[in-house]
């Protein structure tokens, strides 16, 4: 399982609410042709081809492609930013759309997504906040991932907090609302241990 995050303004057109509204996105880079089978020399090849890129660009629209094409897997996470929101996407499988390969469009090379969760960006673990600064289109996050509910990684305080996430996600909610009754209740008890006990109790599950 990997995570990534993408800009969502492929040939500088912000796309944003149609990739939410129709479950998917796209990079760009038109003119290339079907790159499920292509290799970073092929694809350097097709975009040289297409006359559009050269120099540093040129190499940024490999590795950009490369990325987006096999390093990306079924399965895979992407969050994109949206204004002061963040979106958590499930990724699917690469496909090309000859539709839209030109280069007034460009929405040819993509992924369908299943969206998860929005939270605000102040929410953001430090390093899914960092992978989300990143400048580049399209970039992998390198460090240590949960197994799984990435979801709640995200807005944890990072992979130090991945274990006690895992162990909140085993009490379910039910129970959880009934221990948080119990400790307001004990909020009103005469015994100043146990209204302070209590409170902290609160003050921690809050946070």
């Amino acid at each position: 399982m990997k995570l990534f995050q993408m800009k969502t303004s492929p040939l500088g057109v912000e796309r944003i609410a149609e990739f939410l509204e129709n479950n998917y996105i796209c990079i760009g880079y038109p003119g290339t042709g079907n790159l499920e089978a292509a290799s970073p020399e092929e694809m350097l090849v097709r975009l040289l081809k297409s006359g559009a890129y050269q120099g540093q660009e040129l190499e940024t629209a490999v590795a950009d492609l490369n990325l987006f094409v096999h390093e990306m897997q079924d399965g895979d996470y992407v969050l994109v930013a949206d204004g002061q929101w963040v979106h958590l996407g499930d990724l699917g499988d690469y496909f090309y759309d000859d539709t839209f390969d030109t280069t007034d469009d460009g929405r040819c090379h993509r992924r369908g997504v299943t969206w998860l969760k929005s939270i605000p960006q102040s929410a953001l673990n430090p390093e899914a906040a960092e992978l989300l600064a990143e400048e580049a289109q399209i970039s992998r996050y390198r460090g240590a991932l949960p197994a799984a509910r990435i979801e709640l990684w995200i807005e944890g305080a990072g992979p130090a907090d991945t274990t006690a996430e895992g162990k909140r996600a085993l009490v379910d909610e039910v129970t959880v609302l009934k221990a948080v009754a119990v400790l307001k209740e004990a909020l009103h008890s005469e015994d100043v241990d146990r209204r302070e006990r209590a409170a902290i109790a609160i003050l921690q599950y809050a946070k």
